[in-house]
């Protein structure tokens, strides 16, 4: 079976990465963080089976752009989640200032909500309602 391992993310500011993450996936661990004074800065996140790769802007970088804009440019539109107890993660992520992102109907057998992060990358954090992969699934 494949499976996702890790997604690499250059971001304007580890710290505030690792803020983010920390309310949306609080099982996540920083597994590494380098802060080289001759090399840029990274650091990996997650749990046992998957993580972020995040990274400072390089490469020669001098002035990197903001994040694309979702649905309109080419890239990511959003990263997806799956979490436990949705409504208790919205409203962390509310009282830390965080915006909403698209809205998502409301389903049967899952709950969805879609937040920016303060580098503009838009996340989707869904728990599901249902172990049932057709019920998990369903698009209504």
């Amino acid at each position: 079976m494949t499976k996702i391992d890790h997604l690499n993310i250059t971001v304007p500011d580890i710290d505030e990465a690792l803020a983010f993450l920390s309310i949306v996936a609080p099982d996540f661990k920083v597994r590494k963080d380098v802060k080289s004074p001759d090399r840029h800065r990274w650091a990996h996140v997650g749990n046992e089976q998957s993580y972020f790769a995040l990274q400072e802007p390089h490469l020669d970088s001098i002035t990197p752009s903001s994040a694309q804009k979702t649905y309109k440019n080419y890239g990511v539109n959003h990263i997806g989640l799956v979490v436990k107890n949705l409504e208790s993660i919205e409203a962390n992520l509310i009282e830390q200032g965080y915006c909403r992102g698209i809205f998502a109907p409301e389903e049967t057998y899952r709950k969805r909500a879609y937040f920016f992060d303060k580098a503009g990358f838009e996340w989707e954090l869904t728990e599901f309602l249902s172990e049932i992969p057709d019920e998990m699934y369903l698009y209504e």
